[in-house]
C-alpha cells in the first residue's frame, strides 16, 4: 500500500487578543482557565475578516507539567458579511524555562515550543461553503500580544 502525502493551502492568519483569565480551579483534568477572546483579525488569500465581540473564549487545561489544553470557539465575520463559526482544540508544551518566559510576557522564538491546533468551520454562507468540508490546522506562537496561528486546510 501507497503512503499519501499530505498537502495543505495556506487559508489565513488569526491574530487574538484575550482578557483576563477566570480560573475555575483545578480538578481531575488539569487546571482549567476559562479565557475570553476579546479581539482579533483573519487575513489570507482564502479569508478575511474579524472576530465577532463577545463570541469567543478558551476554556484552557492546564497541567502541572505546563502543558496546555486549548478549547476555543469563535465567530467571524467576512469583509463582506459573512458568519463563520471557528472551533479548535489543541495543545501547546514545552521547557519549563521556556514556557515561563512566554507566559511572563516576553517574545518567545516559536521554534521553542510546540502549538499546534485542529480547527474544524460551520457556516451558511455560498461563499464559504468549501469551510465547512475541510479539516484544518493551526501553527500557533504566543507573542505578548496573544495567540497568533497560521491556518492551512488539510488537502
Amino acid at each position: 500500500m501507497t503512503t499519501l502525502p499530505l498537502t495543505s493551502e495556506f487559508l489565513f492568519r488569526l491574530a487574538l487578543s484575550a482578557g483576563a483569565p477566570q480560573m475555575a480551579g483545578t480538578a481531575t483534568n488539569g487546571e482549567l482557565r476559562i479565557i475570553p477572546v476579546t479581539g482579533g483579525t483573519a487575513e489570507g488569500p482564502r479569508f478575511t475578516g474579524e472576530l465577532v465581540p463577545g463570541t469567543a473564549a478558551d476554556w484552557l487545561r492546564v497541567f502541572p507539567d505546563g502543558t496546555a489544553h486549548m478549547d476555543v470557539r469563535l465567530t467571524l465575520k467576512s469583509t463582506s458579511g459573512a458568519i463563520v463559526y471557528m472551533h479548535y482544540t489543541g495543545l501547546r508544551h514545552g521547557p519549563a524555562e521556556v514556557l515561563a518566559r512566554m507566559n511572563s510576557g516576553q517574545p518567545t522564538d516559536p521554534s521553542e515550543y510546540y502549538f499546534r491546533t485542529a480547527i474544524r468551520f460551520e457556516t451558511g454562507s455560498p461563499e464559504f461553503a468549501w469551510m465547512n468540508k475541510v479539516i484544518a490546522v493551526g501553527i500557533g506562537q504566543r507573542p505578548p500580544s496573544g495567540p497568533t496561528y497560521d491556518v492551512y486546510a488539510i488537502a
